[in-house]
């Protein structure tokens, strides 16, 4: 419309475009075409990445990662796996952001960590599972929501291990093996629905005991505590008193040993040396009587005050000799 000044009124005029042949137009059609060929013939798959080529609906082959060519218009398909990258599951809790300071969602997890022990025990238990695709077919046409399988098989799991434990197991020494177990158990069932996942860790985060009971169980576990050090005190003392009991004992008898083998020593070296003078008298009994007097005299001789040598044939010593008494004897 074009506004005229003077008469204050609009006229209406049609806008006139210049005439386009049909060449120009075969030409931006086939731009068109060749734009749409170019775009759905070449693709790329980035390096942790696999590509699962389907052929009108049916699977042909897999890729690496690279520039790659495929049927255009539809008539071939590609469908990016990451293979090479580690996806996780949280379970108990919900990461909302992940850094140095890690801030976690709000919110009621208990249907999925609430759990019920071997000693029928309630264990609040939070854990992580780490997975990898190994084969990315599998992963893309058996299994329809991989993720959501892999939740229910991995709760699954978990409550069938942690019932087979008592809460003290789950709680504090039995979580690593807690964690291997789980971790075989999810990758057998996971092969079994032909999945294509490989379970890469199982890591229980934190187990607690329920928040209403805390009080009580921290109650228990300070009793068992003063349990525990008191049987520990009690071995302490034993095992100091009982080996030096043993010590004492063991040197009491080595006493006696060697003070029985002293005593065999000499009365053999007593019995020795009998026999040997016995042998030297049965050989020359007088020289050995003659010896054995002198040297008997010569150690009873020395102690004697007062000597007298007498005739053998002397008679009536007795009076002549002035015997002193002393002590009235």
């Amino acid at each position: 419309m074009e506004y005229d000044d003077d008469m204050r009124v609009y006229h209406n005029r049609r806008i006139q475009f210049p005439p386009l042949n049909v060449g120009v137009w075969r030409w931006i059609a086939l731009g068109i075409l060749g734009l749409i060929f170019i775009t759905t013939t070449f693709y790329s798959v980035a390096t942790d990445e696999v590509g699962v080529v389907k052929r009108l609906g049916s699977y042909t082959r897999t890729v690496q990662p690279g520039l790659h060519l495929k049927l255009p218009f539809a008539l071939e398909k590609v469908h990016k796996v990451r293979v090479r990258h580690v996806f996780k599951e949280e379970f108990g809790f919900a990461t909302a952001r992940a850094g140095v300071r890690t801030t976690y969602q709000r919110g009621d997890f208990s249907a999925e960590s609430l759990m019920l022990t071997g000693d029928l025990n309630a264990a609040v238990v939070e854990w992580i599972v780490q997975y990898q695709v190994k084969d990315p077919t599998l992963y893309l046409f058996k299994v329809r929501g991989v993720p959501e399988t892999i939740r229910d098989v991995a709760e699954s799991a978990m409550r069938q291990i942690v019932g087979d434990r008592s809460v003290t197991e789950v709680l504090t020494v039995g979580r690593v093996e807690v964690a291997s177990e789980v971790t075989l158990h999810m990758q057998q069932l996971l092969d079994e629905y032909e999945t294509g996942i490989e379970i890469v860790t199982v890591n229980l985060k934190d187990v607690n005991p329920p928040d209403a009971v805390k009080p009580s169980f921290n109650e228990v576990n300070q009793a068992k505590q003063e349990r525990e050090r008191m049987i520990n005190e009690a071995w302490s003392e034993y095992n100091q008193a009982i080996p030096a009991a043993e010590g004492e004992a063991q040197r009491v008898i080595r006493d006696a040993e060697g003070y029985a083998l002293a005593r065999v020593n000499r009365a053999q070296g007593d019995a020795e040396r009998f026999v040997a003078v016995w042998r030297e008298y049965s050989r020359a009994k007088d020289v050995t009587k003659r010896r054995l007097y002198l040297e008997t005299m010569a150690e009873i001789l020395p102690n004697i005050d007062r000597k007298f040598v007498v005739d053998p044939d002397f008679e009536n010593l007795v009076p002549l000799l002035q015997l002193e008494t002393k002590g009235g004897q």
